[in-house]
């Protein structure tokens, strides 16, 4: 039986309604490292570092799918919950045709700027090839990540976050088959990685397409529609925190590689990359909860319901305490186990990579609740208080604490950079609760 989102959610409720959006996410971010491992294992170190390279720009390119896909879940929920169904189909509507144009635009201009954008990047002549060919190849399949992005968050506020699930473990499955097919049996390289990665996506949207255009049992359905810029920008505003979250998590990979350019060389490259795609498992676990909890709190703030957004609160926070312990707890234990899997033909750089999860991993104690704070003034309608958590915890606190705690411990400090990053964010999101609790009635 379907948890609607008008419910009263208990603790089973809320866990058993987000739990399939926190196993897709995990399992999105898992077929994401067995690229890395195909990569590393089958096409060496240099192609490893030129995927790792050239992704954050790519990362960059695709943030307006998960702007559009949290800020307009979030309108669309709140347009539900104030009793205009009709009207919500149409924006939900209307922002899927929107990608789908803004997604060619970007695939386009990406494709012919990706040869100068990966000299500013710094590749060197062992990457330059990789890094154009990975890089064109994901471009070409654009229009589908960014759908994909946001089709994640629209199947939540259909109410249909286990259909979600299982679109995304068959384009996993897909995602790693093809891995297997293209690098190992028919040594594609990172072309190969990269058309498993498209195809994969391609699938990921072709399913949800077609149940939506279909008279189909859920709370949406693509329809004709009309482009509201309003609509379009309250979206984008919602939206905003995610876009910022990406682009500066892009943006701080960049520098974090060139830091480590200096202190450790390709190999500090290669250990980051693997903390990357190691972080991506760990935090999708916040990820999807803050994603499968925003269409409940925003359904409840358009419905005016204040006890149950304070209890939604509540709840949210001592779950995400345990969890955060869990998480911290797992990491520390099987880094060694983690970093073998990528490297472990080089025992100095398994050695390396080794200790930096061990003190990345401190941070994963705090980033649980700065990632849902954000999450959570996204899903009431409120983009600017999201964004200016987002905008610090991934960009300003980041950027300052990769050149000041590396000056004080060299490379562990680089490491170690992001755990100081989320405690300052830390104190901001509190702050922002705190003050905000009367506002919207949740204190």
């Amino acid at each position: 039986m379907n948890i609607q989102l008008s419910e009263h959610f208990t603790y089973k409720k809320l866990m058993r309604f987000t739990f399939p959006t926190i196993i897709m996410m995990i399992f999105t971010s898992i077929y994401g490292v067995v690229d890395g491992i195909f990569v590393s294992n089958c096409v060496g170190g240099n192609s490893f570092a030129a995927v790792n390279l050239i992704m954050p720009i790519l990362m960059i390119i695709g943030t307006i799918g998960f702007m559009i896909g949290t800020g307009g879940s979030a309108l669309v929920s709140k347009t539900i919950g104030e009793g205009e169904k009709e009207k919500a189909n149409q924006y939900f509507s209307m922002l899927i045709y929107l990608l789908i144009i803004v997604g060619i635009i970007f695939s386009i201009v990406g494709f012919v700027l990706i040869k100068p954008i990966t000299t500013i990047l710094g590749a060197d002549e062992s990457m330059f090839s990789d890094c154009v060919i990975y890089g064109r190849t994901i471009l070409i399949f654009l229009v589908a990540f960014v759908l994909q992005n946001s089709f994640q968050s629209f199947l939540i506020v259909a109410e249909k976050p286990t259909f979600g699930l299982i679109i995304s473990i068959i384009a996993g499955v897909l995602n790693m088959l093809l891995d297997f097919l293209f690098m190992y049996v028919f040594k594609m390289g990172v072309f190969g990685a990269a058309l498993a990665t498209g195809i994969s996506q391609t699938i990921a949207i072709i399913i949800p397409i077609i149940y939506f255009s279909s008279n189909n049992s859920s709370r949406l359905h693509l329809t004709k529609a009309k482009f509201d810029w309003k609509a379009i920008l309250q979206a984008c505003a919602n939206g905003s925190s995610e876009m910022l979250t990406n682009v500066s998590m892009s943006l701080v990979n960049m520098l974090y590689n060139m830091q480590l350019m200096k202190f450790a060389g390709a190999d500090g490259v290669v250990a980051y990359g693997i903390i990357m795609y190691i972080c991506y498992i760990f935090l999708g676990t916040y990820l999807g909860y803050s994603i499968g909890t925003a269409p409940v709190i925003g359904y409840h703030y358009g419905a005016g319901n204040a006890d149950e957004l304070k209890s939604l609160l509540k709840k949210s926070l001592k779950l995400i305490a345990i969890t955060s312990i869990i998480m911290t707890g797992l990491a520390e234990l099987s880094s060694k186990l983690l970093a073998s899997i990528f490297v472990s033909y080089n025992e100095q750089l398994l050695n390396m990579t080794t200790t930096a999860i061990r003190l990345f991993s401190i941070s994963y104690l705090i980033s649980g609740f700065n990632i849902f704070s954000s999450s959570f003034f996204t899903a009431l309608n409120n983009g600017a208080v999201s964004a200016a958590i987002s905008f610090l915890r991934t960009l300003v606190f980041q950027v300052a604490m990769i050149f000041i705690i590396p000056a004080i411990w060299g490379l562990n400090g680089i490491w170690l950079a992001v755990v100081f990053a989320e405690i300052l964010a830390l104190i901001v999101s509190a702050i922002f609760l705190i003050c905000n609790k009367n506002k919207y009635q949740y204190g």
